[in-house]
């Protein structure tokens, strides 16, 4: 089985720019304190539903603490000079055979591929996991990743609510 907290892979863009894709780590506290600053409060919103300014303790400690079999989280990261900085991240969380799969890009990597590459990547670690389906919830006016998810290949199912729509995709 595949080792996903060795998770590894780098990838070219559909605009030529290179990305790495890798497993989180519990050394990238202050990437993703980084990464969380950089983000827009619209983007912020879309994600977590609600505006916020940093992510918890309890957040930071969970980000950092994958177990890579129920919970997995892969970041996307680019070079800038000599440092590595993380612009996007996807975690699916599993219960049995179903998994709550998130995602976030910052606004100036947004467009590129970069979703759908995490997600990717996370579909093929949890059908080693035996998850069958991965499930998200999405506001309605989330039309980028309720795109992404209509373009990954997958059977998709929604159900919608009042301001948001609950996204099933089917694995096998």
């Amino acid at each position: 089985m595949l080792d996903a907290a060795k998770y590894f892979v780098q990838e070219i863009l559909k605009d030529g720019s290179k990305v790495t894709i890798r497993a989180i780590h519990p050394d990238d506290k202050d990437g993703l304190v980084r990464a969380f600053a950089a983000l827009e409060p619209q983007t912020i919103r879309l994600r977590f539903f609600y505006p916020k300014r940093s992510l918890t303790d309890d957040e930071l400690r969970r980000l950092q603490r994958m177990d890579y079999q129920q919970r997995v989280g892969l970041a996307a990261t680019v070079q800038s000079g000599c440092e590595e900085v993380i612009v996007g991240f996807g975690e699916y969380v599993a219960r049995d055979q179903s998994a709550e799969i998130a995602f976030v890009v910052e606004e100036d990597w947004q467009g590129r591929g970069i979703a759908s590459r995490l997600l990717q990547h996370l579909i093929g670690i949890a059908r080693e996991r035996g998850v069958l389906q991965f499930e998200a919830e999405v506001l309605k006016e989330n039309g980028p990743m309720l795109a992404v998810f209509r373009h990954s290949g997958l059977t998709m199912t929604t159900r919608n609510g009042d301001d948001s729509v609950l996204v099933t995709l089917v694995l096998n």
